[in-house]
């Protein structure tokens, strides 16, 4: 029993892990290699020069800042709107607060790609067209990151806020004190899933931008995809290159996101 589980885990992770090896491999291979032996993963000849090649193809630089700038302004304002919305379903007690949780829920259900064209003509009613402030916008508030939130607040005990009200805190000084240095592997979990989506997102700069100078790096890497040819070993060094820091984000962060996604949920 014990063999056929390890066997059966090893195999799996020789299918999930066999895609990046393989995109590694093709990054160092020649233009030639790559149609004659796709599916060789020890390249003959390694070419580092496809990794310089690629800043000499695209604007690379521009828009790996591009995305940047949009990434790292929509993962804190996300932080923030979802901080306060979180502390104030978890903790304050209003009419209606369950009833206005569900229907904050319920926007879960409803897919990025169906209010697509309602946020594209506020966009252009406001002038934010082919503007970051217009991806940056559409991106920060989520259900999601108040759900996630809310849930690792109700499992912080609540003697501490408690014991902070006899010392004279107010609300404020509540979640500064006392629910934000406590909510760290919670809040680090929400900031990797929004950069994930952030970072990686198409559809969206697709429709709101069209100048070059705006790009982001998932429309940089589209324009290396030729109408009759791709040079896959440039597509792939770009592509490592644009998801680098996204693993070493999640290398430093791996405890605290391990933590949040397993405290999250304990209580309803």
């Amino acid at each position: 029993m014990q063999l056929g589980l390890t066997i059966s885990f090893t195999l799996f992770c020789m299918v999930m892990v066999f895609p990046l090896l393989w995109a590694v491999s093709t990054s160092f291979k020649t233009y030639d290699e790559v149609l004659l032996e796709p599916f060789k993963l020890i390249p003959e000849k390694i070419m580092f020069n496809n990794y310089l090649d690629v800043f000499t193809i695209l604007p690379f630089l521009r828009y790996f800042m591009n995305t940047f700038k949009v990434s790292s302004i929509t993962c804190i304002a996300t932080l923030v709107t979802s901080i306060l919305s979180a502390y104030a379903f978890a903790r304050l007690k209003f009419p209606g607060r369950n009833l206005l949780f569900m229907l904050y829920l319920a926007t879960l259900m409803v897919p990025r790609q169906v209010v697509l064209v309602p946020n594209f003509i506020i966009m252009r009613n406001l002038g934010q067209l082919d503007k970051h402030l217009s991806l940056i916008l559409t991106g920060t508030f989520t259900a999601y990151g108040t759900f996630l939130l809310r849930q690792f607040f109700l499992t912080i005990p609540a003697d501490l806020e408690e014991a902070a009200i006899i010392d004279g805190c107010g609300y404020w000084r509540r979640l500064s004190n006392v629910i934000i240095p406590l909510a760290k592997p919670a809040m680090v979990t929400l900031f990797i899933i929004t950069l994930l989506n952030i970072w990686n997102d198409f559809l969206y700069p697709l429709v709101f931008i069209n100048s070059e100078n705006q790009r982001t790096l998932t429309l940089g890497l589209s324009i290396l995809r030729g109408d009759f040819d791709t040079r896959w070993n440039i597509v792939m060094a770009a592509t490592l290159l644009s998801i680098s820091p996204l693993l070493i984000t999640f290398l430093f962060a791996q405890r605290f996101f391990i933590e949040g996604i397993a405290l999250s949920g304990i209580k309803g």
